[in-house]
């Protein structure tokens, strides 16, 4: 059988051509078969035996120049193949080709490095970063964007949006990550299809999109989202009770509801909503100037109506055609009420405030420039002793007495506005025995001097905010009654100078 050649490097190999050695070769083999005969002065052609054997010379020369130079060995293997035995290739210099490109392989990193990290370790990192930063980790390679896509990553996120154009490459990677809160700032269209694609939805805020419409909210609510808890379509001027009877229809479970500033808003859509929303908790109708007391009646079980018996916080904020026949209603059909807000309902007076004092959970109010209340008012309140919120900003007919009444029977309040009521520095120093106090807005009181700050400061140690705007009989030696306040931390003295 055959050997085959094994060819064994013994150092690094620079191709280089070798010595012309075929002239050698020639003379050497020129005594065979006719190699330098001539015919007729003139030479004979090579046979084919004069070639192979100058052929045969010229390998062994460049096999002995080779060992002579190289330091390469040729060994004999047994072969299986019964092969001929031949040399090794012979690699030749070609400078007029281009050298092939070889890709470097970046060594890999040694030690603890983030791209060793798992995606469990990699995701509690993300979880940490702003919510931008943590889209633009999810573009730096596969490894960052598997573990950016986790839902932990986005848990309790607000997707922020601009819906001009459906977008289902967009929504899909929302509800891939389990977003389930979203605001959209402006819309054109494509919020049937965000809906859609967003099954688990548990918050929508459609707040200042002016386009909305009835058919818009149709669409996007014709079948029932039992997730959605939370609505808000403040200032979509278009809404009108149309859109009430779709909502109560398909968000059952819906327990928070903005409505400030629909205009459109009736009596029968509050109607629409008693018998549809029983879990509803939040409500805020602020400046909806057709709601009137047969509307508030609705919301609390009155006539046909189911009513809303789990609502917590009503909003009726410059609903001016509200009298104090609604906050009777309120107070026999709204027992969880905890907050109620009747800023600007000019028709309101002490005689519904004293309905309101039945509520057994009543915590905070908002009566800001109700001219109707007085001292009387703030009487009927305080024999309930259950507030911690009192709002009675701009009531001019609030003065020392008020804070009489409250000293006695509004013993928990955690914060009191006075603003441009008619107190002195014997008010003040009655608010000085509300120790549990912690925000006092006394701006625009025009006859609190430095007397009044200085029973603030001996009485009120867990004070943290007030407000002593427009009031032109204080100077720095009273200020420094409040500075000196432990827990303070707002003080107040202009309309734009807050430290």
């Amino acid at each position: 059988m055959p050997p085959q050649s094994l060819r064994i490097d013994t150092a690094r190999v620079t191709c280089r051509r070798p010595r012309p050695i075929g002239a050698r070769a020639c003379r050497r083999v020129s005594k065979g078969s006719g190699g330098g005969e001539t015919r007729g002065g003139r030479l004979r052609p090579p046979s084919l035996q004069f070639v192979s054997d100058a052929m045969s010379a010229w390998t062994e020369d460049v096999i002995s120049w080779r060992e002579e130079r190289l330091g390469i060995t040729e060994l004999p293997v047994q072969s299986t193949n019964r092969r001929k035995l031949r040399s090794a290739p012979y690699r030749l210099h070609r400078p007029h080709l281009p050298v092939p490109h070889v890709t470097e392989v970046a060594p890999e990193p040694v030690g603890t490095h983030i791209s060793r990290l798992y995606p469990e370790l990699l995701a509690l990192i993300f979880e940490r970063l702003p919510v931008r930063d943590r889209g633009r980790a999810a573009q730096v390679c596969r490894a960052w964007r598997d573990a950016a896509d986790r839902r932990s990553v986005w848990r309790g996120v607000e997707a922020t949006l601009h819906l001009r154009r459906p977008a289902p490459v967009l929504f899909a990677s929302l509800a891939r990550r389990g977003v389930r809160r979203l605001q959209v700032l402006s819309l054109r269209r494509g919020l049937r299809d965000a809906v859609v694609a967003l099954p688990g939805l548990e918050s929508l805020s459609l707040s200042g999109c002016y386009s909305v419409t009835d058919a818009a909210l149709a669409s996007a609510f014709a079948a029932e989202l039992p997730a959605l808890r939370r609505l808000d379509l403040s200032l979509c001027k278009q809404v009108t009770d149309s859109s009430l009877g779709r909502i109560a229809q398909s968000l059952k479970n819906l327990e928070e509801l903005e409505l400030g500033g629909c205009g459109n808003v009736t009596d029968t859509g509050l109607l629409l909503i008693a018998w549809g929303l029983r879990k509803l908790r939040l409500l805020n109708l602020r400046s909806c100037w057709h709601v009137t007391d047969p509307g508030i009646a609705h919301l609390c079980g009155g006539g046909e109506a189911r009513g809303t018996p789990e609502l917590e916080h009503l909003g009726l904020q410059d609903c001016q055609r509200l009298t104090d026949e609604a906050l009777k209603h309120a107070s026999g059909g709204l027992p969880q009420l905890k907050s109620i807000n009747l800023s600007f309902c000019v028709a309101v007076t002490d005689a519904g405030l004293k309905h309101l004092a039945r509520l057994p959970l009543l915590e905070d109010i908002n009566l800001r420039s109700c001219d109707g209340v007085s001292d009387t008012g703030v009487a009927h309140l305080a024999e309930s002793g259950r507030l911690r919120a009192l709002d009675v900003s701009f009531c001019e007919k609030v003065g020392d007495e008020a804070l009489l009444h409250a000293t006695l029977g509004l013993s928990g309040l955690r914060s009191l506005s006075l603003s441009a009521c008619r107190i002195s520095d014997e008010g003040l120093e009655r608010v000085a025995r509300l120790t549990q106090l912690e925000i006092l807005n006394i701006g625009q009181c025009h006859r609190i001097t430095d007397r009044g700050l200085r029973a603030l400061g001996d009485g009120l140690q867990n004070l943290k905010a007030i407000d002593l705007y427009g009031c032109p009989c204080i100077t720095p030696q009273g200020l420094d009654h409040i500075v000196k306040l432990p827990t303070l931390s707002v003080l107040n003295l202009g309309l734009w100078h807050v430290r």
